[in-house]
């Protein structure tokens, strides 16, 4: 198609947001910067002085080629709907908006389903060339590098192959305008040596692969298991101090309490320090106190001999005897029942045991791990908890931090998470988005990282692959910060909401409050509304309401489940 034409941009103006307040500036979920041209000119003559010419076209190359992948990525959310062609000048449009370059298509070919690319375009007032021209004679090689990374990574993204764009014609070299032609990899007769300034240095290729290798194996030889490593992950000094003390006492014999909120990954501390013990070979046995009944819980813990009690047909051993050499972990053990505690008192004192209903003893040689998040200290005050065995219990107390003491770790753990449900769910999730990331950090995590993993778990189910979860996925009903500044089409700064909190009664609101008004049923007639308007289609109606794709798609589904 010869000389296609550019769609309504407004759609890419309304995800531009000012948060000067804030001293940052939003690409729907994406922050972005405001850099002089000319400072951008003084990093590249320094690069080029310090690593040479073809160092400094790679490294910038491949600058630009990511942020054309993440443009690519954002052009699926905002057009998913939209013809092929229309979604794809996504990134024609947002270099314009970018400041970067005035894009205009002289042709474009491409199919999708084949993965058939050819595309051309001009460049008119390219910033790089401008720049490069302001303080250099003619180049005799184009000089738009990381504009050319951009357009290769936007197209690479959306095509879903390698393509390569070409400058044909450049300012930099004394052209009129820019000019750019890009087609698939392979049709370049160079095409290797460009992508190899595309990619990093292949000692680090080769190292990532390897790592990758080494990553698969470990999933494999833990498929089947609990996840034991997963809440390991952690770099901050309040993860780092509890880490060092778990080693100190995997090498004793001394029990251990561990001590932390719910949800801050007491059991994988637990089976850490079993792992890492002379008893790593034995079994390692995890009790949830909590979850058993009173009655039934020194039977569980202690076993049980025929007959003791009405349905105990058989005899069979109990959770310590199956953890005999090896190691047992209490979770919630200030939920004992008074007679368990003190059955597990003689455990401690006398490293024995009997079965309920039984009269023989037996020699047990068990690791006792117990946790708890409550007050073991006010459990010994008020007579819920022996004062002897909580002495027995608090040899080494360890305290496990909760997740928003080590606000570090919690983009690690995100990126360990979405590739553990990535791969559960067959899904290629890219990431979170920045904005989610920053509400990610600023949430107080009350269930610590067992929340953050559920999060993540449903974040990557209604997240589309070869996307990043932005932080309406994350966060349903978290609102836009006051002092939020969009951009209209006519380039002028708007305050988006005109009823922000404290601007005074909504009329419409104070109407609907006084009739007999339900939550519930004024958002279900909302939505049917938003998708008769735009005729079933998904993405419009979400337009039309203010919220994100996959968001519309979870309520609709909530509404046929109502049904």
């Amino acid at each position: 198609m010869e000389n296609p034409q550019l769609p309504s941009n407004e759609d890419l103006l309304a995800q531009i947001r000012f948060d000067p307040d804030q001293g940052a500036i939003w690409l729907y979920e994406q922050r972005v910067t405001l850099n002089q041209a000319a400072a951008w000119g003084v990093l590249r003559d320094e690069l080029v002085e310090s690593i040479g010419a073809q160092r400094a076209r790679a490294l910038l190359l491949r600058f630009g080629y990511q942020t054309g992948l993440r443009d690519a990525e954002l052009a699926r959310k905002l057009r998913p709907d939209l013809p092929a062609e229309q979604a794809f000048m996504v990134g024609p449009q947002l270099h314009g908006i970018r400041g970067l370059v005035h894009v205009r298509p002289l042709e474009l070919d491409f199919d999708l389903a084949k993965g058939s690319f050819f595309g051309r375009f001009e460049w008119r007032n390219s910033f790089e060339a401008q720049v490069y021209r302001q303080h250099h004679e003619i180049s005799t090689e184009p000089v738009c590098w990381s504009l050319l990374g951009y357009a290769s990574g936007y197209t690479t993204y959306f095509i879903g192959r390698p393509i390569i764009y070409k400058e044909v014609a450049c300012l930099g070299c004394g052209a009129a305008h820019c000019e750019i032609v890009g087609k698939p990899a392979e049709e370049w007769d160079d095409h290797a040596e460009t992508e190899r300034l595309l990619l990093r240095d292949s000692m680090a290729e080769e190292l990532f692969a390897l790592q990758s290798e080494v990553g698969e194996l470990r999933e494999a030889l833990r498929a089947g298991e609990q996840d034991t490593l997963a809440n390991s992950v952690g770099r901050s000094r309040a993860f780092r101090e509890a880490s060092h003390l778990v080693r100190r006492a995997a090498a004793s014999k001394a029990n251990v309490l561990l001590l932390g909120e719910t949800g801050v990954g007491k059991e994988v501390f637990a089976r850490g320090l079993h792992a890492s013990s002379p008893r790593a070979g034995q079994p390692f046995v995890a009790v949830n106190c909590a979850s058993i009944p009173p009655d039934l819980i020194e039977a569980e813990l202690f076993g049980v001999e025929k007959g003791a009690y009405t349905g105990a047909t058989v005899s069979r051993p109990g959770k310590f005897e199956r953890a005999n050499h090896g190691t047992i972990f209490l979770d919630e053990v200030v939920e004992l029942s008074a007679r368990a505690q003190a059955s597990l008192l003689r455990v401690l004192q006398e490293g024995e045991l009997e079965r309920v209903g039984g009269s023989h003893s037996y020699a047990i040689d068990v690791r006792i791990v117990a946790a708890t998040n409550e007050d073991l200290k006010q459990a010994v005050a008020s007579g819920k908890f022996r004062a002897d065995l909580y002495y027995r219990l608090n040899v080494y107390p360890v305290h496990i931090p909760p997740l928003r003491a080590r606000s570090e770790d919690i983009g690690l753990l995100t990126e360990h998470f979405i590739g553990k449900y990535n791969t559960l769910y067959g899904k290629r999730i890219l990431g979170v988005s920045d904005k989610a990331m920053e509400a990610m950090m600023l949430y107080p995590w009350p269930g610590n990282i067992r929340e953050l993993e559920n999060m993540i778990e449903r974040s990557v189910i209604l997240t589309d692959s070869k996307q990043m979860i932005d932080v309406h996925t994350l966060f349903p009903n978290l609102a836009e910060p006051g002092g939020m500044k969009a951009i209209a089409p006519s380039g002028h700064l708007y305050t988006p909401s005109p009823h922000e909190p404290g601007a005074g009664p909504d009329t419409l609101c104070e109407q609907l409050l006084s009739e007999e008004f339900k939550l519930d049923q004024f958002e279900a007639r909302l939505i049917h509304t938003a998708m008769a308007k735009a005729e079933g289609n998904v993405t419009q109606a979400a337009r039309l309401l203010g919220i994100t794709r996959p968001q519309l798609a979870y309520r609709l589904d909530k509404l046929k489940g109502l049904k």
